[in-house]
């Protein structure tokens, strides 16, 4: 009896390690890769915050290395809520605070996608760094109608992304 009890408590405490790091699926896996062209392989999510490593061969490199973090808006800033609810957000970020891009996965409005759908929310995001203010209206345009969720889901990029850059980010001068 005893030997089963301690076969349910390894099974029980390699279920719990497995949950902690659990390999990105395909989906999330391609996008990941479609924020970072040059990568090679994602890592499990992991930390706290979660996140996934971006690994790549960079130009000029022999071999692989960490070229950047993949984070959900909705599991580092859980409460920000556009008009009709969570926006989940897929935010790529390298080694140095830049975006690689977002991408807008899911989220409900009632008008349809006058929202944060449109291609130009997402693409102007890409390049802009943690130390940028992100304000709508100022660094970020409005490109709907849709502020409120404009304004949450830049907050969302915002402050999942400097969440990140204060963890694993080595400050720069």
């Amino acid at each position: 009896m005893r030997s089963l009890v301690n076969a349910v408590l390894v099974f029980l405490a390699a279920s719990v390690l497995m949950s902690a790091q659990t390999a990105p699926d395909a989906k999330v896996e391609a996008l990941l890769k479609r924020l970072f062209p040059g990568a090679t392989r994602v890592s499990a999510k992991e930390g706290a915050p979660p996140h996934f490593k971006v690994f790549g061969t960079p130009a000029g490199a022999e071999r692989e290395a960490l070229i950047g973090f993949g984070f959900w808006t909705t599991e580092l800033e859980p409460l920000e809520r556009g008009y009709d609810g969570p926006i989940k957000i897929l935010v790529g970020m390298d080694p140095r605070g830049v975006l690689a891009g977002v991408v807008v996965v899911e989220h409900r409005e009632p008008y349809g996608d006058i929202s944060v759908d449109p291609p130009a929310f997402a693409a102007q995001f890409v390049g802009k760094s943690i130390r940028d203010p992100f304000k709508v209206g100022e660094d970020i345009d409005v490109v709907s109608r849709a502020s409120i969720t404009n304004l949450s889901a830049t907050r969302a990029i915002r402050n999942s992304a400097r969440r990140m850059a204060t963890r694993y980010l080595t400050p720069q001068p």
